[in-house]
């Protein structure tokens, strides 16, 4: 794996830390409100196949974010800059919970670079009836329940390090800027999109207690060509409860959605 820093592609102040593995087509990885670390092995295991881009959003995991730098459609827009400024296409876009939203942003501005969307459990549109469970008042404990088909399979919130526990409310309040207001979705997403052209898959944990299933197939019937695939035995995290079966469901649509180098021309 090799990390660099980008600064000034954006703006002059702006710094972003992204990691890169792997080599083929490229996959812009984006992780949730976790930082990082909630991608568990998803990337490593994406990289033998992909090249694996995964920026981290600023201000996660001691991050700088400059004070201007409060919005998720800050977020999105930067991302497609690094996509044009490194010239990629064919690219296929991964986010999960947070992620998948900076994702469905992405999708509604770029239809020929971006090939292909995954949305693992993600957030960010409102959908009627249905309300998302709040981040910012339930406790650490909670969040693991509501997060975990398996609370067992997480590790317990108490017996983290200081300074693990210190990262995880910095990246808490990090999240609160992007996405406390309005919560965790852009009231105008939804109806944008309809403008997505490009094939989504909506892979969800059927036992997410963050944002339920219902939720997850609303999300996946507003695309134009969205699909929806339930993943059992899963939560809000099911690449680290079922990372085989993600990981089948990823490379399906991937072959899916490969564009041939002949269509791949992006005009100027």
């Amino acid at each position: 794996m090799t990390t660099n820093i980008m600064t000034g592609f954006y703006a002059e102040d702006l710094e972003v830390t992204i990691d890169e593995q792997g080599a083929g087509r490229p996959v812009l990885l984006l992780h949730g409100g976790g930082g990082p670390p909630s991608m568990g092995p998803l990337p490593s295991a994406l990289s033998e196949n992909f090249r694996v881009i995964a920026p981290v959003h600023p201000g996660f995991a001691g991050t700088p974010r400059p004070g201007w730098y409060n919005g998720i459609d800050d977020i999105a827009l930067s991302y497609l800059q690094l996509l044009a400024q490194r010239d990629l296409r064919d690219v296929l876009v991964v986010g999960s919970s947070v992620g998948g939203w900076i994702a469905s942003e992405m999708a509604v501005r770029e239809h020929q670079r971006i090939s292909g969307t995954v949305l693992l459990n993600a957030v960010g549109i409102n959908v009627e009836g249905i309300e998302l469970a709040d981040f910012f008042s339930i406790t650490p404990q909670q969040l693991i329940a509501y997060s975990f088909h398996d609370p067992a399979l997480a590790p317990d919130p108490r017996q983290l390090p200081q300074q693990a526990r210190d990262i995880q409310a910095a990246n808490a309040a990090t999240l609160a800027v992007y996405a406390r207001e309005p919560y965790m979705h852009d009231p105008k997403l939804r109806r944008r999109l309809a403008l997505v052209s490009t094939p989504v898959a909506v892979i969800w944990g059927e036992s997410d207690q963050i944002a339920p299933e219902p939720y997850g197939r609303a999300y996946a019937a507003s695309f134009p060509n969205g699909r929806f695939e339930p993943i059992p035995q899963a939560g809000h995290l099911p690449h680290l409860e079922q990372p085989g079966h993600v990981l089948e469901a990823i490379h399906r649509f991937a072959d899916e959605t490969t564009r041939p180098a002949s269509a791949q021309a992006v005009s100027a």
